[in-house]
């Protein structure tokens, strides 16, 4: 299927590797100009590399020219990250917003702190974010808003009360937000991962190991034995699903939490 998108510009947040890269890379197959950003320069520099390749591939295959991969080594939990993106990229037709999670725990243990820099990583950014695009996607008549979430904002898990509660007030800003900007072809949605395998995903697995004092191979089977699917889900699944919400036939698909997690999560 041909997503409509080739020629459009897309910013995608923390795109160095895992999830974030392989939106970046789904776009990019889709003849998509890409902007990564993330605060390693060293892996965005590798990873620009990669996506430079697969848009040289797609536009020999189409008889076309490759439009640009470009990075920005910059932590988009900064204000001044955020506004030296905007000074380099003032418009864009795809914004895609990805934070790593905060740290699990005990709520007892967490303080204002602690509260406000999850807040502001997986909640305020990405709205400042939506803030600095929007309006000039609404002027134009098109723009995909997308943002990676998690799981844990439909099935909220004890330890991950940080992520649970800034996540939880995204959803529930776009939720709104996306009411208004519909009617000027801007669509906003969430993609909502389970348990995908990334290097984030082998740490935490590690870090449950050495915690139990069991190996790393009997943490990961324990998981694998619970899951409907019996595998965990690969990066290049979401960052497809995320290239669809991004096309020109899914206009209609707007405020939505879309659920990739193999069938864990026990609704409907």
């Amino acid at each position: 299927m041909d997503l409509g998108i080739s020629g459009k510009k897309a910013l995608v947040c923390g795109a160095s590797q895992g999830l974030g890269y392989a939106c970046a890379q789904s776009l990019v197959n889709e003849g998509v100009e890409v902007v990564i950003a993330a605060r390693t320069l060293v892996n965005l520099q590798q990873a620009q590399l990669a996506l430079e390749q697969a848009q040289l591939q797609w536009a020999q295959k189409n008889h076309s020219k490759a439009v640009g991969v470009h990075i920005q080594c910059v932590d988009v939990t900064t204000q001044q990250g955020r506004e030296q993106i905007k000074s380099t990229h003032p418009e864009i037709d795809i914004l895609v917003t990805n934070a790593g999670g905060p740290a699990s725990g005990d709520f007892r243990d967490w303080t204002r702190s602690d509260w406000l820099d999850a807040l502001e990583a997986n909640m305020l950014s990405p709205i400042e974010l939506i803030k600095a695009y929007i309006d000039p996607m609404i002027s134009k008549g098109y723009g995909r808003i997308i943002n990676i979430t998690s799981s844990a904002v439909k099935s909220p898990l004890p330890a991950l009360g940080l992520s649970n509660g800034a996540r939880a007030g995204l959803t529930g800003f776009v939720a709104g937000l996306a009411r208004q900007s519909v009617a000027n072809g801007v669509t906003i949605n969430n993609l909502l991962p389970g348990t995908f395998e990334t290097d984030r995903l082998r740490a935490n697995f590690t870090h449950q190991a050495n915690a139990q004092g069991v190996p790393y191979d009997r943490v990961i089977q324990d998981r694998l034995d619970k899951h409907p699917a019996k595998r965990f889900g690969q990066a290049h699944e979401l960052g497809q699903a995320c290239a669809f919400l991004c096309g020109v036939h899914s206009g209609y698909i707007n405020g939505q939490n879309l659920l990739l997690d193999g069938g864990s999560f026990l609704g409907s």
